[in-house]
């Protein structure tokens, strides 16, 4: 548990000094456009591309990620996105606050070939079991339930992403974190974002006043719009995480616009002010970003969604919140096999009951309970569970293992239970066969969506603002 950290509370009257929570929120959105037109646009000349890098801090978190990570199972590339409230610097101004804290963490995942991007949003208050990570000290803080936002504001991005792919099972390729100062001159450099109101706002705290309708906003104001809470929307933090959805989608749209993409002036312009306000990880390099660009170009900004983490209420603390399952875990499997991988050739069905196969359950990996959850699903599905057990060794991969006269039990399992072809061991008793779990293990076939679950409330890139 993270017991000596503690959390403060923030008000939404901006007052003289900006509140940290939402513009970091803010921010967040804002890194998501960065990295979208970063790395999905071809347009820039690489030697833009080798000044731009200058202007980009670059952090070395290998000691914070371990060994003992998700593996990489297809060519889609994941960017965690992250927003801080560092207050040293040109960042002084927003306040006196030490440290730096994060109440943005952000999933960007291109789609292998570039046919799409996804944006998961994790709400800062979601309560979910923090793995253990070192501070920049080298303090080892051990895990335990917290919020999320904890892994950063203790371990900084390394641990963050440790913490996503320990929640997920995602490997994370690179993070982009963005500083405090970037806002304004990020949303200025494309000359204004498209807003729509559905009636007038005139809010004190937040200094919206706007008539209702479509209107093209500006630093203070586009700030003003995405933080308030009493002039539009039902008050709550995660009605304004839809807003702030909307407005990024507004922020892709102009910013992979012809107009744009297309007037080198106003590219670069984007690009620098945003460059200037971003720490990334030492291997996203520039060479890597040209080859991120190559892969997703032509990408349009229909092809851009986002969604929330599905969630729900967390019954100790109406303040917090909890993530749904079995959404959630859904979800992140669709996220793991985005893939586009060529049809194998059907092989010939093996038609054996699941009672007449016995099937022990062998856990290869580091994720506790697995083989248990296995079985039970196999259970469930008729099949004859002889054990459950951990396995001697782990696999680099889930291993199909049988015993004297049950080749075709092994063949039949292996149609529903993904490993590699199945080999005969003598050490496995006869008539059974052995799943061994490992690290690729992603369920039984039939039993998550292979595909990325629709939201009635993703938002789109492209959508209309004025549209509900």
């Amino acid at each position: 548990m993270f017991s000596d950290y503690e959390y403060p509370e923030y008000d939404d009257a901006l007052g003289d000094e900006p509140k940290r929570g939402v513009l970091w929120r803010v921010l967040g959105w804002v890194s998501v456009g960065l990295a979208v037109v970063l790395v999905g646009t071809s347009l820039v000349a690489y030697g833009t591309y080798r000044k731009l890098q200058g202007n980009i801090t670059q952090e070395d978190v290998t000691a914070e990620l371990g060994t003992h990570r998700p593996p990489k199972l297809n060519q889609a590339l994941n960017i965690l996105l992250i927003g801080s409230d560092q207050r040293n610097g040109a960042n002084a101004k927003y306040g006196k606050a030490e440290g730096e804290r994060s109440d943005t963490i952000i999933l960007l995942h291109f789609s292998p070939g570039g046919q799409k991007a996804v944006g998961i949003s994790f709400p800062r208050d979601s309560m979910v079991q923090l793995p253990s990570c070192k501070t920049a000290s080298g303090r080892t803080i051990p895990g335990g339930l917290n919020m999320i936002n904890a892994s950063f504001n203790n371990g900084g991005a390394g641990c963050t992403m440790h913490t996503i792919e320990t929640l997920t099972g995602i490997r994370v390729d690179h993070f982009v974190k963005v500083d405090f100062t970037g806002f304004k001159r990020v949303v200025d450099a494309l000359g204004g974002v498209e807003i729509c109101l559905p009636q007038a706002v005139n809010d004190t705290d937040s200094k919206l006043h706007l008539s209702r309708g479509r209107h093209i906003v500006r630093g203070d104001t586009a700030l003003a719009y995405v933080r308030t809470r009493h002039g539009l929307g039902d008050g709550s933090d995660t009605d304004r995480i839809k807003r702030q959805q909307k407005f990024l989608g507004a922020v892709v749209k102009k910013a992979t616009s012809n107009g744009t993409l297309t007037n080198p002036g106003k590219l670069y312009s984007f690009l620098d002010a945003a460059t200037k306000s971003v720490t990334t990880d030492k291997d996203f390099t520039v060479d890597e970003m040209k080859k991120v660009a190559g892969s997703v170009q032509g990408m349009s900004a229909g092809k851009v969604q986002f969604v929330t983490v599905p969630w729900g209420a967390y019954a100790p603390d109406p303040n917090r919140i909890a993530w749904r399952q079995p959404d959630a875990n859904n979800l992140f499997a669709a996220i793991r096999n985005d893939n586009k991988i060529q049809t194998p050739a059907k092989a010939q069905k093996v038609n054996v009951p699941p009672a007449q196969i016995k099937v022990r359950v062998l856990n290869g990996t580091d994720t506790a309970g697995l083989a248990q959850r296995v079985g039970d699903q196999l259970t469930a599905r008729g099949y004859s569970v002889a054990g459950i057990g951990t396995a001697t060794t782990k696999p680099s991969r889930t291993e199909l293992r049988y015993g004297s006269g049950a080749d075709q039990q092994a063949a039949a399992l292996g149609q529903v239970a993904p490993a590699s072809s199945p080999v005969a061991d003598q050490s496995v008793a006869a008539g059974v066969v052995d799943l061994i779990l490992g690290p690729d293990w992603n369920g039984l076939k039939g039993t998550r969506s292979t595909t990325i679950p629709k939201s009635s409330d993703a938002v789109t890139a492209s959508d209309d603002p004025c549209k509900a």
